[in-house]
């Protein structure tokens, strides 16, 4: 071979060699997502961290509005003009698009194994054999408080609802204050943060909810009815005019100082702390008994999982492993307060608030909502029935083993293992 051709060879293997390089570094992700409020932070924080660590890797955060979320992915997908990464809702919509192809396995992904099988239960095959979302983020159910009101009447943060009960007593009897503020007119604030919150008390979490799913248990057995004899004494504390309070309402009447104790949701915890001008703390729901384990609702919300059909399948897996690292669990949780990463990390809250919420999972047993994998899949929807059961229980218009009667007549006429 001439010196000449030797060079002309030299310098093709290196164009080639560059052009390999370059398309190796530089692909660039797009992420479908529902979570518009999250724009800045991805923007400001969450990409500026990956790139740093990746800069060979792009990417781009394009949410939708959250109602037209499902049907703008769907038509992007049947398109094929979808993001490479998806951001995954819990449950069946996420299963949904798995099954018919759309989101890719992740279950061996090295970041996978920082996520225990409550974690991962939220985007898992109904065997648990399969994960396609990489989990984000979980929000935990417990009651918030005005500590001020609480230091006022010298009163203590109950650990038993006997203790909770005597704290809402006195501040009844004292009048300056609303016991605890909740509404009935929306329905799921009394399911969501009424029967969910407390329910895993009862049923002993994760041990009761799949015993329900496998028909071992029935919503008539006591553990399942219990948690609504509990609900029906709320009537007791709520104010006058809560069967017409909407979710807004409460939100406003705990915000203002009108009342004490606010049965919640970890998600309240940035609007609060921009509008209470008092002190807040936060406890676990009440144990039934003192000296039982307690439970918390540690419910599975977002998750991310890869587009089946991307053409960056190289980079989407990176990202998706960085998903699982400690660095993103810490940006995110932090740049979310009451959005708590869901993978076995221990991660320190910079908001009080926050980090009593979720050093909640160091001293009590983590599940689900009873009512979002499989159950509410036939008609009628065993969700939506428990939004009005429990309403109607603390409005008093049903009693606790009638609304169990009704929600396990409705679960047998569709679910198998109930019939």
């Amino acid at each position: 071979m001439t010196n000449k051709a030797m060079s002309t060879l030299l310098l093709a293997s290196t164009i080639l060699a560059s052009v390999g390089l370059a398309n190796a570094q530089d692909a660039t992700l797009t992420i479908e997502s529902w979570r518009n409020d999250d724009l800045e932070i991805w923007q400001s924080k969450i990409i500026p961290a990956f790139e740093a660590k990746h800069p060979g890797i792009k990417v781009k955060f394009t949410p939708s509005a959250p109602a037209e979320y499902n049907g703008v992915l769907n038509s992007k997908l049947d398109a094929g003009s979808a993001g490479d990464l998806i951001t995954c809702r819990p449950f069946d919509a996420s299963l949904a698009l798995y099954e018919a192809g759309h989101l890719a396995p992740v279950t061996d992904l090295e970041g996978m194994k920082n996520f225990s099988s409550v974690a991962k239960s939220g985007w898992s095959t109904d065997d648990g054999s399969v994960q396609f979302c990489v989990p984000m983020a979980s929000v935990i159910h417990g009651f918030i408080y005005n500590k001020d009101a609480f230091d006022e009447l010298g009163l203590s943060v109950p650990a038993t609802e006997a203790e909770l009960f005597a704290a809402l007593d006195k501040i009844k009897a004292d009048g300056n204050y609303i016991p605890m503020a909740m509404g009935t007119n929306d329905q799921w604030e009394a399911a969501t943060m009424g029967y969910q919150n407390i329910g895993p008390n009862y049923w002993k979490g994760e041990e009761g909810r799949l015993a329900l799913i496998s028909g071992e248990h029935k919503l008539t057995d006591e553990v399942w009815t219990k948690p609504y004899e509990t609900l029906a004494r709320w009537k007791d504390y709520l104010g006058d005019g809560f069967e017409a309070q909407t979710y807004p309402d409460s939100q406003n009447m705990f915000t203002l100082g009108r009342a004490a104790v606010y049965p919640a949701g970890s998600w309240e915890i940035s609007g609060f702390n921009n509008l209470a001008d008092f002190k807040m703390g936060a406890f676990p729901p009440p144990v039934p008994n003192a000296g039982d384990e307690c439970y918390i609702s540690d419910h599975t919300d977002i998750a991310i999982g890869m587009n089946a059909k991307t053409e960056n399948a190289e980079a989407a897996k990176t990202f998706l492993n960085w998903v699982g690292s400690e660095e993103f669990a810490s940006l995110y949780a932090n740049a979310l307060p009451g959005f708590f990463s869901l993978s076995d990390h221990t991660i320190a809250m910079d908001d009080p608030l926050a980090q009593e919420f979720v050093s909640w999972r160091g001293k009590c047993n983590s599940t689900i909502r009873s009512t979002y994998q499989i159950l509410s899949r036939g008609t009628p929807n065993l969700e939506n029935e428990t939004w009005n059961a429990s309403a109607n229980v603390i409005r008093g218009s049903e009693s606790p083993a009638d609304a169990g009667k009704r929600l396990q007549d409705g679960l047998a006429s569709w679910y198998a293992p109930h019939q």
